[in-house]
């Protein structure tokens, strides 16, 4: 059996619910295997303590230019769709940050200036060995885009006579779509806020799309849970278990502990919702998932700053406070621009309401699509291309022969297999894989977007965000970008940070949060952007807040403020209501004091 768990935010209790189950499944005599896909973030190790065995480099082809070959004709750079080469004064600039290992550009190259050589992207490390299960993970490299390689190394450990557990990351991006692919069943872990419903609405629009059958779990659950409830009942998704809300498990969490070795109740419960396994495979239930008011908008003030600094507010992990800090520095800043960046899963507009002014397509690249009359099957196409996106089963015109047919949820619309059609059978068209959206806020003009379920190009998305908030600083005068990034970091946590004044970390003192920290401030330097940092919930585990605070020193960067754990914070996300519109306990003054300490970093 392969179980695929499965979030469409961070922070929900994924790992904890794969890892516990895993070794529950294991403690009973089962033959497991947890394997760990979140190659952004791996976390799943942070718990399971292996040793590793075995370690294999991941490679994809990536261009290299012989620039005694080489004629500066810029063919190259015309062919790529993603913007990675350019030519200057002659001369081939390849950007490896933005290259998808597509091979167009050697392709089209008439002097075979360009060679595709394998390059490392990630690794895979496994521990056959460890007791009591096979245990693997994939860890993708700072810096590359390319996480759906190493998911799909990882899974290469798979074994049919076995319990596959695999944690996939969060969100409903190409790194998920690898991870649930292949699936017996998705479990998705929630929890019982409009933010854990609105991120669920996403990863079941997924899950039901690539066709496997789904169930949910609700993670800190109350009781009633009727938020996510009468969602279930609405899509015909059965809640396949609840895990209640204890402080204990939280403080276990923190310090790395495997819960099911302390608690015994919830290693029963786990292996409750494993033994009565409910799933289901119902249509794809549409549902507004972005709730937007299209009254009457407020103009836009303007302002009187010569130019905007950008703050960008990111985590390694998700569920660590990111957008509770985002909407609570809206309400404190003045003069300045709203970015929404998390555009796989944006969340932001649940706090701030926002009506919109304007509304765009967002074409993300092309797809291919292939005339079935003209197809021979002969494959060629199949053959280059790099994604394993086309298969030889689609029917002919006729239903007398096979052609080959595109698989749209692998396609990343390179554009290579047109350019080797023989027949010219294969063409391109704009692919529309979401929107994009102006919006005004009781706190500022707002930029955000929705990126479709399962679509590609999340990065480009996220530069589109960017890219009208900055007009906007301009044209009205602001002070500040105020930008809430994705979690991890590939693609589009990419885009949010390169070219931003200041990195702002939201992290928390558990074992995962201190270790995905560490590789955002590690992206922060690659792209040489200072990084400050905030503790969320710093009162839970002192050792890993001190933690922080020497991490912060010997990376040149500092903390800037800690938030403690109030029961009001959720509270507020309940009523839908940022924590300073809340106010009430003792988060908003922390908050208030993060502000204050933010200006004088922006004012050096």
């Amino acid at each position: 059996m392969i179980i695929t768990v499965a979030s469409g935010k961070g922070g929900t209790g994924k790992t904890t619910f794969a890892v516990n189950l895993a070794y529950s499944l294991a403690q009973r005599g089962e033959n497991v295997r947890l394997l760990d896909c979140d190659v952004e973030e791996p976390n799943d190790h942070l718990f399971v303590r292996p040793d590793f065995t075995d370690e294999r480099v991941v490679t994809v082809p990536k261009p290299v230019c012989d620039q005694a070959k080489c004629t500066g004709c810029g063919k190259c750079a015309e062919a790529c769709n993603y913007n990675a080469i350019a030519v200057v004064n002659g001369k081939v600039m390849i950007f490896n940050e933005l290259c998808h290992s597509c091979g167009v550009c050697s392709y089209v190259c008439p002097e075979d200036a360009l060679t595709e050589v394998e390059t490392p992207i990630g690794i895979v490390q496994t521990a056959p060995s460890h007791n009591p299960l096979f245990f693997a993970h994939g860890s993708l490299n700072i810096g590359e885009a390319l996480a759906p390689n190493v998911v799909h190394a990882v899974k290469e450990h798979v074994d049919k006579n076995a319990v596959n557990i695999i944690d996939a990351s969060p969100g409903t991006a190409c790194p998920v779509v690898e991870a649930v692919e292949g699936a017996d069943t998705v479990l998705l872990v929630t929890e019982p806020t409009p933010f854990g419903l609105n991120d669920l609405k996403l990863a079941a629009g997924l899950t039901l799309k690539v066709g496997v059958p789904t169930g949910i779990i609700i993670n800190r659950s109350y009781g009633e849970d009727r938020i996510i409830t009468d969602y279930a009942e609405r899509a015909g998704i059965p809640i396949a278990g609840r895990i209640p809300f204890k402080r204990k498990y939280a403080e276990a969490y923190s310090s790395g502990q495997i819960l099911v070795e302390s608690f015994p109740e919830l290693r029963e419960n786990l292996l409750k919702i494993y033994d009565e396994l409910k799933t289901a495979m119902p249509t794809l239930y549409e549902e507004d998932i972005f709730d937007l008011s299209e009254g009457d908008p407020a103009p836009f003030p303007t302002g009187s700053a010569e130019q905007y600094k950008e703050i960008t507010i990111i985590s390694g992990k998700g569920g660590t406070g990111k957008t509770t800090v985002v909407g609570s520095l809206a309400h404190l800043a003045e003069n300045k621009i709203l970015a929404d960046n998390d555009v796989d899963a944006a969340d932001l507009h649940l706090l701030l309401s926002p009506t919109i002014h304007e509304t765009h397509d967002f074409v993300g690249g092309t797809k291919a699509i292939i005339e079935p009359e003209k197809c021979t099957g002969c494959g060629i196409c199949a053959e280059a291309c790099h994604f394993n996106a086309i298969r030889r089963d689609g029917p002919s015109k006729d239903k007398t022969d096979t052609t080959c047919r595109i698989d749209q949820l692998l396609c990343e619309g390179c554009g290579l297999c047109p350019l080797v059609c023989p027949e010219k059978a294969i063409s391109e068209g704009q692919n529309i894989t979401g929107r994009w959206y102006v919006s005004s806020t009781d706190y500022g003009p707002m930029v955000h977007a929705k990126l479709g379920i399962a679509e590609e190009n999340s990065g480009r998305l996220v530069t589109q965000v960017r890219k009208r908030a900055a007009e906007l600083a301009d044209e009205l005068k602001q002070e500040y970008i105020l930008g809430d990034g994705s979690p991890g970091t590939g693609c589009p946590v990419i885009a949010s940070v390169s070219g931003t004044d200041l990195v702002v970390i939201v992290t928390e003192p558990t074992v995962s949060g201190v270790h995905d920290m560490k590789r955002v401030l590690d992206l922060a330097k690659h792209f040489r952007v200072p990084a400050r940092i905030i503790i969320n919930k710093h009162d839970l585990n002192r050792e890993q807040t001190d933690k922080i605070r020497e991490i912060a020193e010997q990376c040149d960067s500092k903390v800037i403020g800690q938030i403690p754990f109030d029961r009001n914070v959720n509270d507020a996300l309940m009523a839908g209501k940022t924590v300073i519109e809340y106010n009430k306990g003792d988060a908003p003054e922390a908050i208030r004091s993060i502000w204050r300490e933010l200006e004088k970093e922006l004012c050096k």
